[in-house]
This record gives structure tokens, C-alpha cells and sequence, in this order.
């Protein structure tokens, strides 16, 4: 079971590939003129370390050298994790030249909204998933 979805903001948008594996996801997410995979983050629930009654996640990253998507997989990673509950692999390449500040910026937004989209996507299409 599988879905892709993408931002459509018209700039700097961002696709994502989900696909459920047993109860673990791996989502890879990808944008830009020279999509690859620049980084990898592994992520698992736990009891968060403030309120044991709260699900949090744990992630562990690898970042290929030159590359800046460590971040962004981290967060995605630890949000869906704790989220759905699940075990998640989050991959991401993006890139643009020249990126200003504003890019960059509206990148992240970009990257916020997607994994929103995913977790709703998540809820309705693969029923192992509760809200």
C-alpha cells in the first residue's frame, strides 16, 4: 500500500512517496531541478521523557557530505513517528541553485505542510492507523 502527494504552493514545492511496509512507513521525499537522496533519518516512537502518557519519537540520522537535508528528515521522521505511533524511514533530496533566504524559507514551510499531508493520508488510507 501506497500513496504520493505533493505541495502545490507553485514554488518550491515538494513530492512524497509513502508506502507501508508491515506497520513501518518509509516516505521519501524529493523537489527541485537535481532530485537524489542527501540524507536519511530512522525514527521510532517512545514515551516522551516530560509526560511518559505522551508519545514522542527518537531519530538517528545519516547525511551524505555536502548535503542539508539532515534537519528536515529528523523532524519529519520524529513527527510521523510519534504521530502514527510506528517505526518511519524518511529519505530526502532537494534541490534548487542559487536558493536566497526567502527560498529556503518557504522550503521548510513547504516540507511542514507535506508531512501534514502525509499524516492525514496516512489516517485514510491505510485503516492500521488511528487518530
Amino acid at each position: 500500500m501506497e500513496f504520493t502527494t505533493r505541495t502545490e504552493t507553485g514554488a518550491y514545492d515538494l513530492t512524497a512517496n509513502v508506502r507501508l511496509i508491515g506497520q513501518d512507513l518509509l516516505v521519501a521525499v524529493w523537489g527541485g531541478e537535481k532530485p537524489h537522496i542527501g540524507a536519511v533519518a530512522v525514527a521510532q516512537p517512545r514515551p516522551s521523557l516530560k509526560d511518559p502518557d505522551v508519545t514522542s519519537a527518537t531519530a538517528s540520522v545519516i547525511c551524505y557530505v555536502g548535503h542539508k537535508e539532515d534537519e528536515l528528515v529528523k523532524a519529519s521522521a520524529e513527527i510521523i513517528a510519534s504521530v502514527l505511533n510506528t517505526r518511519v524511514v524518511v529519505t530526502a533530496g532537494i534541490h534548487w541553485d542559487n536558493l536566497d533566504q526567502d527560498a529556503i524559507e518557504t522550503i521548510l514551510k513547504n516540507s511542514k505542510d507535506l508531512v501534514e499531508m502525509i499524516l492525514e493520508q496516512c489516517f485514510a488510507k491505510f485503516p492500521s492507523f488511528e487518530r
